[in-house]
């Protein structure tokens, strides 16, 4: 069975354009089904799912173990592994759809500011460099920690993304961006290891990990006295200011890369959810 999940595990991001990230999370969730089912069926594979209700597992959790298990439960058919698909009818509770997080502007520019004045080491300006382009590029963390020195272009103000689905587009970057690159570009030679191509670079001089990032804003965020953010909150915030200062619906899904329009239809909620705030504060009749 090992074999079999490496070579779907090859399929979903070779043939199905998977990301990395979704790619590990599917291969474990298939291991950790298989590891408790006595066989491949559609009875043990509901009861699988409701025991990890039971224990605790959010709801986005087992959702993304049943869509793992219908993934694998139709590639195999196709491969004749399976003579019927077991997983093919499993469904579980919808998700409730969060509004993204998001941050003002005051927080936002509280933040980045803070980390350009803790920018005195390599490190801090890689980490300014990194969180200005979340913002100002409505970046994903995984696309950020993806990049390669060849993806950027500040003579002409873009970059080259490679995000969900292996799809590739250009992203702009900002006027603060691109100072805060422009200095990690120089500082980066004394981090980076000969021959590496990776434009954000850790410690040891190789590509950092998304997860590295990920505690270094939230340490900032706490430093700096703003809200917590992940740094997809970021990413949120980027869009919904730019929905707020009258980008085009269109302009913003092209611009976080959004396969459906539906998806950034998101951040027009977060931003009538602002709306109502206000009108409730200040209108008298409100």
């Amino acid at each position: 069975m090992e074999e079999q999940i490496e070579v779907w595990a090859e399929y979903l991001g070779q043939r199905r354009g998977f990301s990395a990230a979704t790619v590990r999370a599917y291969v474990s969730d298939l291991r950790l089904c298989m590891g408790s089912v006595k066989s491949f069926t559609s009875r043990e594979l509901r009861s699988w799912l409701a025991s990890r209700a039971a224990e605790g597992a959010s709801r986005a959790t087992v959702a993304r173990n049943a869509a793992a298990l219908r993934a694998f439960g139709s590639w195999a058919l196709a491969q004749g592994i399976v003579d019927e698909d077991p997983a093919v009818d499993i469904e579980t509770a919808p998700v409730k759809s969060r509004l993204p997080q998001v941050l003002d502007t005051d927080a936002v520019t509280a933040l980045l500011e803070g980390a350009k004045c803790e920018a005195d080491t390599p490190i801090g300006v890689r980490d300014w460099a990194f969180f200005e382009l979340l913002y100002g590029s409505g970046l994903r963390v995984g696309e950020a920690c993806s990049l390669d020195v060849d993806d950027l272009n500040l003579d002409q103000g873009f970059l080259r993304v490679l995000g969900k689905g292996n799809k590739e587009r250009v992203a702009p970057v900002g006027t603060p961006a691109a100072k805060a690159l422009m200095q990690w570009l120089q500082e980066r030679s004394d981090v980076a290891k000969p021959g590496e191509k990776a434009l954000f670079v850790g410690q040891r001089g190789s590509r950092v990990d998304p997860r590295v990032m990920r505690g270094r804003l939230h340490h900032l965020a706490a430093r700096q006295g703003v809200p917590d953010i992940a740094p997809h909150g970021l990413r949120h915030t980027s869009a919904t200011h730019m929905l707020s200062g009258g980008a085009d619906l269109r302009f913003v899904q092209d611009y976080l890369g959004h396969a459906s329009l539906a998806t950034t239809q998101r951040y027009t909620h977060v931003d009538s959810e602002r709306l109502g705030r206000v009108y409730r504060q200040a209108h008298p009749r409100a």
